[in-house]
């Protein structure tokens, strides 16, 4: 036989990345959503908890090539490098089951509306993602088309064509706020749009995924919650998950992992009437950001901010299980916690925040320390209080 050589990817010993199964009770299911073609539709990636199955497909973590391309534009400023991605992640899967089968819950499902931030995607959250449909949430991943993802599309009504809108740097002249507020304001409309969307299906509406999926969104009408929704992000899906509660009173809270609170007005803080939890990571954060934070704190007093430390910006997302060495070469500095760890303790904290103003009847408030940023490397407020001590 020919030596073969190892496969990169999932499941090899060489894994470029390996992303952790969620460790809830519950299996994950996972499927693509388009609605509409146009730029005003909607695209996300849906995880829910799902029946078994044996020898379920994976999805691909990355979705297609064009990613890549996207990926190496944004985080390297290099195009050419695309190829080196596609063969690094370009076989690495996401373990949930593609188009599993919905597990019915008479009671029905909470729903969480995921926002990701500047220059990724829909499905570089997989992991936080599974983890929270792992313990009975259904999760909402969008893929925003304010020019913040590192490339998107949308299929035209013409059949098999795609219209592709790649990602944009502040252009020339113009001044950053502006133009990433305008941003904001579309992706929290886009959060709210998509809410749209699972009060349609639930109240019985067809909804066709024209992305053909053979995963019919039907079955979502008797297995969602809808009186329990909240919306979290990532950065700049973090403060887009905060001006969705302003936008949105069906919203009860948000999550807001190391929330960009940079492109929001100022106008807009007094507005925010619903609880945030803020999980911030020890390097990313500045005094003026956390500031604003505080503001919001101040005018609810269920609002909480904690950091996590020995983390930094990029452990959030699913990058932080690249290698060391890879993670280094396309990031720099990692933090010191172990990313299994860092993941539990940002799902953990964001579930019992979920049971408390969601009303949910689940075990979460087992963790409930964690949003006094009581318990191993979780600290209340920010690490400026804490590095002058």
């Amino acid at each position: 036989d020919a030596v073969s050589l190892p496969r990169l990817g999932c499941g090899s010993m060489g894994a470029m990345v390996a992303l952790p199964p969620g460790q809830g009770p519950h299996q994950v299911g996972c499927t693509d959503v388009m609605v509409g073609h146009t730029r005003q539709g909607l695209f996300l990636r849906l995880f829910y908890p799902c029946l078994p199955r044996a020898g379920a497909a994976e999805p691909l973590w990355i979705p297609r090539s064009e990613y890549c391309g996207g990926l190496a534009d944004v985080t390297l400023g290099r195009r050419w490098c695309s190829a080196l991605l596609s063969i690094a992640f370009g076989s690495c899967k996401v373990p949930v089951s593609w188009n599993g089968p919905l597990k019915p819950r008479s009671r029905g499902y909470p729903l969480v509306i995921f926002s990701h931030g500047l220059g990724t995607f829909r499905t570089l959250y997989s992991s936080i993602c599974a983890e929270l449909a792992s313990w009975g949430l259904v999760v909402a991943a969008l893929e925003h088309r304010d020019r913040s993802a590192a490339t998107t599309y949308f299929c035209t009504a013409e059949p098999g064509a795609e219209q592709w809108i790649p990602f944009q740097r502040v252009p020339q002249g113009q001044k950053e706020f502006y133009f990433r507020n305008k941003q904001v304001h579309q992706r929290a409309q886009e959060c709210v749009r998509a809410l749209r969307l699972f009060q349609d299906i639930a109240g019985g509406r067809s909804v066709p995924n024209i992305l053909h999926q053979g995963w019919d969104l039907s079955v979502l009408k008797d297995n969602l919650d809808l009186t329990k929704v909240a919306v979290m992000g990532h950065s700049f899906g973090g403060v887009t998950a905060v001006l969705a509660l302003v936008k949105e009173p069906s919203f009860r809270c948000a999550v807001a992992l190391d929330a960009w609170m940079f492109p929001l007005e100022n106008l807009l803080y007094p507005e925010v009437p619903k609880p945030v939890l803020f999980i911030n990571t020890e390097k990313f954060q500045t005094p003026e950001s956390v500031a604003k934070m505080k503001r919001l704190s101040s005018r609810n007093s269920q609002t909480r901010i904690v950091t996590v430390l020995g983390t930094v910006h990029e452990d959030q997302t699913d990058f932080a299980f690249l290698p060391g060495k890879l993670f280094s070469l396309i990031f720099g500095r990692r933090g010191t916690l172990e990313p299994h760890k860092a993941l539990a303790i940002t799902s953990r904290a964001a579930l019992a925040f979920l049971q408390r103003h969601l009303e949910l009847e689940e075990e979460f408030g087992q963790w409930d320390e964690l949003l006094e940023g009581v318990g191993d490397s979780v600290v209340p407020d920010s690490p400026f209080t804490r590095s002058h001590l």
